[in-house]
Order: C-alpha cells, then sequence, then structure tokens
C-alpha cells in the first residue's frame, strides 16, 4: 500500500484487532513518545482551561450553552480535553506509517478531528436552541425537564448495544485497520483521514455526547466521567464487558434522575441550592 513502510503482511492487516495489530498500536506509541507526550500536554492543558472556562457554569441538566460563539470555543478546548488521551495511539501510528517523516501531518490529523467534533458541537448547539424555542416551559425541571434528561440517558444505554455502535467502536478499537484502510497520501491525506476517523468517532460516542448534555453539558465531574467511558470503551481489551458496564451505568443513571435525582453523584438539580445560573433558559 502506498505510503507505508511500516506496516508488516496482509494478515496483520486483514487482522488488525487481534494481538499483532495492537501489537503494531503499542510499537507505534513507544517510537513516538514526543508526539504523545505533545497530545497529551495538549489535553491536560485543555482540562485546566475547561475547569477555567465553565467554573461556575453549571447548572445541571439543560444548562443554558450561552452565544454560539463562546459555546464553540470551549466545546472546542472540551473535545481536546477528552478526546485527546483516547486518540493518541493513533495519531502515532498514523505518524509512523508515513513514509515522509513530517511533524506536521500528525497535526493536521488531530486537528482535522477536532474539526469535525466542532461540527457536531454547532449541530448540538442549534438542537438545544430548537428545543427551547418549540417546547419552551414544557422542559423545565420540575414539568418534563427530569423524564427528557432519563429519556436522553435510555437512549444512549440503548444504543450501546446496537449494530451501528458495534461497527463503529470496531473502527476506533483497530487504528492499524482504519489506517490501512482509508490511507491517503501527503497533507491532504492526513486532513481526510482525520476527518474519516472523526466521523466513526461520532458514530461511536455521540450518545454519550448526548448523555452529559443530559446530566449537565457544563458539569467536569460527568465530562470527567463521559470522557473515561469512551477511554475504556476503545482501549480496554474486555470489549463487551466495558460496552455492557457502560449499558448499565447508563439504564442506572436514566432511573436514577427520575426516581432520586439528588441522590446521583455529580448532578446539579435544576432550582436546588447551589445550581448554576440557568437550566433550558429557565427556572421551574
Amino acid at each position: 500500500m502506498v505510503g507505508l513502510d511500516t506496516v508488516g503482511s496482509a494478515p496483520l492487516a486483514e487482522n488488525s484487532g487481534s494481538r499483532e495489530g495492537f501489537a503494531e498500536v503499542f510499537a507505534a506509541v513507544r517510537a513516538r513518545l514526543g508526539l504523545i507526550t505533545l497530545l497529551l500536554v495538549l489535553a491536560g492543558l485543555a482540562w485546566w482551561a475547561t475547569a477555567s472556562q465553565m467554573a461556575g457554569m453549571d447548572a445541571g441538566p439543560g444548562t443554558d450553552l450561552g452565544p454560539l460563539g463562546w459555546f464553540v470555543g470551549v466545546w472546542l478546548v472540551m473535545m481536546a480535553a477528552m478526546m485527546f488521551p483516547s486518540v493518541a495511539p493513533t495519531v502515532a501510528l498514523y505518524s509512523r506509517m508515513t513514509r515522509q517523516r513530517s511533524p506536521v501531518r500528525p497535526l493536521l490529523f488531530a486537528a482535522a478531528y477536532l474539526v469535525v467534533w466542532s461540527a457536531v458541537g454547532v449541530l448540538s448547539y442549534g438542537l438545544f436552541e430548537l428545543g427551547k424555542v418549540w417546547f419552551g416551559a414544557q422542559l423545565s425541571w420540575d414539568a418534563g425537564g427530569r423524564w427528557v434528561a432519563a429519556a436522553v440517558l435510555a437512549v444512549a444505554a440503548v444504543y450501546e448495544l446496537t449494530p451501528l455502535k458495534n461497527a463503529c467502536l470496531a473502527k476506533c478499537r483497530s487504528p492499524l485497520g482504519f489506517l490501512l484502510g482509508s490511507w491517503r497520501d501527503g497533507s491532504a491525506g492526513a486532513v481526510q483521514m482525520g476527518s474519516r476517523h472523526a466521523a466513526w468517532c461520532v458514530g461511536c460516542c455521540w450518545a454519550l455526547m448526548a448523555a452529559l448534555f443530559a446530566l449537565g453539558v457544563m458539569s467536569l465531574v460527568w465530562m470527567a466521567v463521559v470522557a473515561a467511558l469512551i477511554a475504556a470503551e476503545k482501549t480496554i481489551p474486555w470489549r463487551r464487558s466495558v460496552v455492557w458496564t457502560t449499558t448499565a451505568i447508563l439504564l442506572v443513571l436514566a432511573v436514577m434522575v427520575v426516581v432520586a435525582p439528588h441522590a446521583v453523584p455529580g448532578l446539579v438539580v435544576p432550582g436546588s441550592a447551589g445550581s448554576g445560573t440557568s437550566a433550558m433558559g429557565m427556572t421551574p
């Protein structure tokens, strides 16, 4: 295959999720420790910036998102914080597989990945604002708000067990297979491949991101929980166990949000003491 100089044999390509495929990823991580370190440092800075920007903003489910420009900036930093640790091995493997050693192309790959997730943020913002316009006070916490949050969590749980989730997660868990199957040379190829990988990641993780909105998109606690679930699903070898665990967590949260929201750790219940300034743009 054009542009590859560290790939093994065809059987390795066909079984990239096997032990050999994981070994190739680990070898790439070891060979590109500088790049991995850079991405992890950027993720750490993004966590710090997110904590600074979102301080005191968490009003629980339905937290007001603020102006579009501000939200997109916060969302972009959030995605770097949440996604860079789990995508770093893929970027490292991509860097190792390029014939021309360029420090720019792996960064283009990562930047394109973030651009796709930024587009998801813009779409999420639009849907959120439309929901406020169309349903208004019906989404306040004491009306239908808790039921909407619970429904979103339940849908996210069900999605975990769907064939689409399984297919997208397989791509995310097999960076070697993804790169071999969609290789493009050059800087333009780095952008294309970063965008494609992000698209698979969106297919894998959109429901977990929706769950974050249901629990409080400005909550650092739930942001960290969702990031941990995403990383676990993409990296822990026991794939089925991790997916079922995530499903169980989401279902338990869906029930608790309705019957005992104050018992949910880290959840700010709208209208309660300590809640932020606005949820769904309203007070119950």
